[in-house]
């Protein structure tokens, strides 16, 4: 079955290729077609972020209350978000919900053939960059500094423009609830993983990072105004 979704997926970035004749602005396309699908867990993570807010001042008395007893504090939070329907990591969801999207874009970029026949896609390129090729690859390739290798460096600069941009406003609206103390400290770091991932991965995939955290920042820029206007 997953090799039919592969099949499909790389036929519906060909068939988006023929009229845009690029196979990377297909990807864009494809890209976000996939977060608009996805928009209705947007809406409900800024829901629940708004919740957390409301629900702050609360957390904050239970934790003085029972911060000696962190096993009753953990119930009573439980209990808490339970009873509002909520939870301090329903922003998790719109990420996890993109996984099989992610995977399957990967997939189609490191096969070599697709249905018994040799994947026509890997011989696309950006400004000379195959689709399907790696960073250590093009240095190998081209040498440090090389076209196709700034290629990648404009696509990791980027990147972590759109991850900075993220981890400030995780900073700003992580609040004390999320615990334990580490996952606060940990969580505005982990928008620079897309960095670090796109460096292992193939420019494609590069490409679905960029814009699909690009969505994510705007969209939470869009719907979380209520939250943030609230702290």
């Amino acid at each position: 079955m997953f090799d039919s979704v592969i099949e499909f997926t790389a036929g519906l970035i060909a068939a988006l290729a023929q009229p845009l004749n690029s196979t990377a602005l297909a990807i864009i396309v494809f890209t976000l077609g996939v977060r608009l699908l996805l928009l209705p867990f947007g809406v409900m993570q800024a829901r629940g972020e708004r919740s957390r807010a409301r629900l702050a001042p609360e957390v904050q008395k239970l934790r003085k209350r029972h911060g000696r007893d962190p096993e009753r504090l953990r119930r009573e939070l439980s209990a808490l978000y339970a009873r509002e329907k909520t939870s301090p990591l329903a922003g998790c969801l719109p990420g996890v919900a993109q996984m099989p999207f992610f995977m399957v874009m990967y997939q189609v970029f490191i096969s070599s053939t697709i249905a018994g026949n040799a994947n026509a896609l890997l011989t696309h390129g950006l400004f000379g960059v195959p689709l399907g090729q790696q960073f250590a690859s093009t240095v190998a390739g081209f040498g440090l500094l090389s076209g196709p290798t700034l290629v990648f460096a404009g696509l990791f600069l980027m990147l972590l423009a759109v991850a900075f941009i993220t981890s400030q406003r995780i900073r700003r609206t992580t609040s004390d609830e999320v615990q334990p103390d580490f996952l606060r400290r940990v969580m505005p770091l982990l928008p620079f993983g897309t960095v670090l991932a796109a460096a292992v991965l193939p420019l494609a995939a590069g490409i679905y990072l960029l814009v699909t955290t690009s969505w994510t920042a705007g969209e939470r820029a869009f719907l979380h105004r209520p939250a943030l206007a609230g702290h």
